[in-house]
């Protein structure tokens, strides 16, 4: 079953894991951490698993992805210096396109502090125009894929 964008996650709903440490400027004047560092830490993680697992090479190869929706759910506060895990999964994989599910989690904790989800369309590096979703790109998006793990 594919989780709609207001369902609620677990900890177990994500196939990877990366930690996320807070620092001293995430913070915001109401003492948390600011709604928009979210999307920094979300795009960090993508990104992070396109390099290590994706092959992505975003300073010299022909394909990039460009983010062209996202959107949280903020569940709990969290601020510096507190040391986070965030959760990625894959919910689909287009052509050109891919939809990401994202949780993020207090280290070694279950509870779920905010939810996101956002979509990346690859590209050609020089003309921008889109590219199937190929190869080890492809290989390494399919691993984490919710229908992948609905399975396991």
């Amino acid at each position: 079953m594919r989780a709609s964008q207001t369902e609620k996650l677990c900890r177990s709903d994500f196939a990877c894991f990366y930690p996320i440490q807070t620092r001293w400027g995430d913070n915001d004047l109401y003492g948390h951490v600011n709604n928009v560092t979210y999307y920094a830490y979300f795009d960090s993680v993508i990104n992070r698993f396109l390099i290590e697992r994706g092959g992505l090479d975003i300073h010299q190869g022909n394909v990039i992805g460009f983010i062209v929706a996202s959107q949280c759910a903020y569940f709990k506060p969290v601020a510096y210096p507190e040391q986070l895990e965030c959760g990625l999964r894959v919910t689909r994989i287009g052509h050109s396109s891919v939809d990401y599910q994202l949780g993020l989690f207090w280290h070694n904790d279950n509870l779920l502090r905010a939810q996101g989800s956002l979509t990346h369309v690859f590209v050609d590096r020089e003309t921008h125009k889109p590219v199937a979703v190929s190869g080890q790109l492809h290989d390494g998006l399919a691993a984490i894929s919710r229908s992948l793990i609905d399975t396991l």
